[in-house]
């Protein structure tokens, strides 16, 4: 079906820029005449031009958080669902979230709910957002809901950018260390070769396995691109498969540097998600299955569902928490210190507050460690190369005297 874009003047005279999915233009004047618009301007979207455009954008959490925010300053000030969308459809920058929230809108203009509407934009929303939007549809407390999402997301963004920034360095200086690799494979190796062979230099095995790994990189490099993003294919799709998302789980938590700062990240949003949602008036068997979908590791979000399906048998979430092995005890303490004082959604706060800063630390360590184990790995890898070319010159030299 194709897009419309299209301009008109509302009926409180406001200048009106969106896009209608409708079979003609006919539908679209129909759809504005149904709304009080003045039609301007009406032009068919050819489908062509947009996916290039669209093809390599996502919706990061950093502009969910804008989105609710922004949402929930218009739903404050008075402003309905209706022309929350519409704004926010003109002015969101992410082109891709854009084009959701213009489709978002046309759907709620037919009759669905907010949330409804949401579900059909395929994966655009997380499934938490949807929910909760749908628990204060159902509550009344839109306004409410929205803040409380913004503010997570907001914080989820924070954690996002400090482990990202984490990455920077290692990153950058993986890269340089393979390039050198590569250029004193391609380019250095070729020229000891032949000095080598002119001298008749019995070469040591080291020497023979870099000669040869340069050989294959100067003759075959293309094969070489194939392989590796062979490679990456095979491996996304593996750790898509249920099989492969409980290994890069078990990976996450028993690999000595990233076991830490993932156990931190997992526990940070399990309380503050868990806090969220409980603020919002969901109850807490409804809550865990919700908050298990957003703690990113495939063991602890079976782990979860196991400790609900403990508690839909009767009893309270701290006892199964303590018992699946994995939550620290004071986390299970300060659960049961909130049950027992009704207050758990404001302990889960205060804790997810507490683990946040413990996250940072994490984060901290984890940069520490692994800033000088990239550098010994280089180091060792490039050594390993000198040393490689310096034996057959040393045996040449003798050779010479």
């Amino acid at each position: 079906m194709p897009s419309f874009k299209y301009k008109a003047i509302g009926k409180n005279g406001e200048k009106i820029e969106n896009v209608y999915t409708a079979n003609t233009k006919e539908d679209v004047v129909a759809m504005m005449r149904g709304n009080n618009y003045y039609p301007l301007k009406i032009e068919e979207i050819v489908e062509g031009t947009n996916i290039d455009s669209k093809l390599f954008v996502r919706v990061k959490t950093k502009d969910i958080a804008i989105f609710c925010r922004q949402f929930y300053t218009m739903l404050n000030a008075g402003a309905t669902i209706s022309m929350c969308l519409n704004i926010l459809g003109q002015q969101i920058t992410n082109k891709k979230l854009k084009d959701s929230i213009v489709s978002v809108d046309e759907q709620v203009r037919k009759g669905l709910t907010f949330s409804e509407a949401l579900k059909k934009q395929g994966t655009i929303f997380p499934d938490l957002f949807i929910n909760m939007v749908n628990s204060g549809e159902v509550s009344g407390t839109l306004d409410t809901v929205m803040r409380r999402m913004a503010e997570h997301y907001e914080k989820e963004s924070k954690i996002n950018n400090k482990v990202k920034a984490a990455m920077v360095y290692p990153t950058v200086l993986g890269i340089i260390s393979v390039g050198v690799v590569i250029a004193m494979l391609t380019f250095v190796m070729p020229i000891f070769v032949g000095m080598f062979k002119d001298n008749g230099v019995i070469l040591p095995a080291p020497t023979k396995m870099l000669l040869a790994t340069s050989s294959f990189l100067k003759s075959f490099w293309y094969l070489f691109i194939v392989i590796i993003l062979g490679i990456g294919f095979v491996l996304k799709y593996y750790f898509k498969t249920e099989n492969g998302q409980i290994f890069s789980s078990k990976m996450k938590l028993t690999l000595p540097i990233f076991k830490n700062i993932n156990e931190k990240i997992i526990i940070s949003r399990f309380t503050r998600t868990l806090s969220t949602v409980l603020t919002s008036g969901v109850n807490l068997i409804q809550a865990l299955q919700v908050v298990s979908k957003v703690l990113g590791n495939k063991i602890i979000e079976n782990k979860v569902m196991e400790v609900r399906e403990q508690m839909m048998k009767g009893g309270v979430l701290s006892e199964p928490l303590a018992k699946a092995g994995f939550f620290p005890p004071m986390l299970c303490s300060m659960i049961k210190i909130g049950e027992e004082s009704g207050s758990l959604d404001e302990i889960l706060d205060k804790t997810a507050d507490f683990y946040d800063d413990e996250l940072d630390t994490a984060i901290q360590q984890f940069t520490s460690i692994l800033e000088p184990l990239m550098i010994l790995i280089m180091g060792v890898v490039i050594g390993f190369m000198v040393v490689a070319m310096l034996l057959p010159m040393f045996d040449m030299y003798n050779n010479i005297q």
